[in-house]
């Protein structure tokens, strides 16, 4: 996982702090709804049908079990005992109330959490694979890239007020894992002939009243290159998109109205202003995000377990459960596991704060304390020793996941 520097914490708790005093000068009349309403929105916080709802933010989808500990707790203390994952890989509490949702961010803090632009017309929490770092057809690991865009894009000033909410993924593999071409920028991990690492770039993709796939407008970025291009395409989006609706205020209208040779030529004509200057990420910048970023200690182990053969031929229901849940590692021994969310009579994602802790406990066993949120809002356990599984399969039972 990543590990927050200083600055990342202090940040946090300022803007925790921050939202307390407006939420306060709000209550008392001192800033009005229309005041409040981007400052609510971009720490999270939507009114819908006059009942708040906040969203928190989960870069990369990734949690540790203390934090998914502290979900559960939220959910319990400020709601009504239930969470929802996202297909943004984020958390959604429906129900908490306007005055307590300071402490909740105060909370959320103490764990390196937020819900800093996890809604509002400003770049979202970009999302990624959620088998990145372990896939073994991944290219490069999108993690590095996501975290450079969320340090970039954190109340980033240029970007705060766009004409609509503004979602990026990135994917480090050739599979598509995490929905690329359906995102306002789609990126894909790719190497040139000559072995840079770079991306694929769509724009104009979403999964709206009328699902439509992006187009490519730039078949190879270098990945020094990637913030001064993302600029480029706000830049563009940011003075053309429309205000006047927001139901075709998404860059996919704009890009659909200009027509994707226009749209690709306004972009390059933007980047010209940007390519080469202070926004390009020399490769000691990306070296130094990527050593933030703690691997587990995995062991040496054999790629067939034996136990595991006979665990398979002996219970068909848990080998059953093996072929639609488990999926390849770059690690010999190790697997990624998907952990449905999805029961019958249940909306897709939500979660109860008993069944976050027994998440939590089943990571602290079987994945080094580690899990991830995916985009078809279930869990995933990145590290799972191949000979634990079917130890994990009965936790599972057990629990009631």
């Amino acid at each position: 996982m990543y590990q927050h520097e200083t600055i990342d914490r202090s940040l946090v708790h300022q803007r925790a702090r921050q939202f307390r005093q407006q939420t306060e000068r709000f209550r008392v009349g001192t800033l009005s709804e229309d005041e409040f309403q981007p400052l609510r929105l971009q720490n999270g916080l939507y009114i819908q049908h006059h009942a708040p709802m906040l969203q928190v933010a989960i870069p990369y989808g990734m949690l540790n079990a203390v934090q998914l500990r502290r979900l559960a707790h939220i959910a319990r203390e400020y709601d009504r005992g239930y969470g929802r994952f996202s297909t943004r890989q984020n958390i959604l509490y429906s129900c908490p109330t306007l005055e307590r949702v300071p402490d909740i961010l105060d909370e959320l803090a103490e764990v390196d959490l937020h819900a800093i632009q996890a809604s509002g017309n400003c770049i979202l929490t970009t999302a990624v694979d959620h088998f990145a770092g372990v896939a073994p057809d991944e290219v490069l690991d999108p993690r590095v890239y996501v975290e450079i865009i969320r340090q970039w894009s954190m109340l980033h000033p240029e970007f705060a007020f766009l004409p609509h909410e503004f979602k990026i993924v990135l994917s480090g593999s050739p599979e598509d894992r995490a929905a690329v071409m359906v995102q306002d920028i789609g990126l894909k991990a790719v190497f040139d002939y000559d072995g840079r690492p770079g991306f694929t770039v769509a724009v104009g993709g979403g999964l709206g009243r009328t699902p439509i796939a992006g187009d490519v407008i730039r078949e190879f970025l270098p990945a020094a290159d990637l913030l001064t291009y993302l600029a480029a395409i706000l830049r563009v989006y940011n003075q053309h998109g429309r205000r006047d609706s927001k139901y075709r205020a998404r860059i996919e209208i704009l890009v659909k109205k200009l027509g994707v040779a226009e749209f690709r030529r306004q972009v390059a004509h933007e980047w010209s202003f940007l390519e080469g200057g202070p926004g390009t990420l020399p490769a000691a910048e990306i070296a130094r995000v990527e050593a933030r970023f703690t691997r587990p200690a995995y062991r040496p182990l054999p790629t067939v377990s034996a136990a595991h053969e006979r665990h398979l031929r002996k219970d068909s229901a848990f080998a059953r459960w093996v072929a639609r849940n488990v999926h390849p590692h770059r690690v010999s021994g190790y697997v990624a596991v998907t952990i449905s969310l999805k029961k019958t009579g249940v909306p897709p994602g939500d979660v109860m704060a008993t069944r976050m802790d027994g998440i939590a406990d089943l990571a602290e066993r079987h994945s080094f304390g580690e899990l991830r949120l995916t985009h078809e809002q279930d869990v995933a356990f990145a590290d799972v020793e191949h000979e634990s599984l079917h130890a994990l399969w009965l936790g599972l039972d057990k629990s009631g996941q």
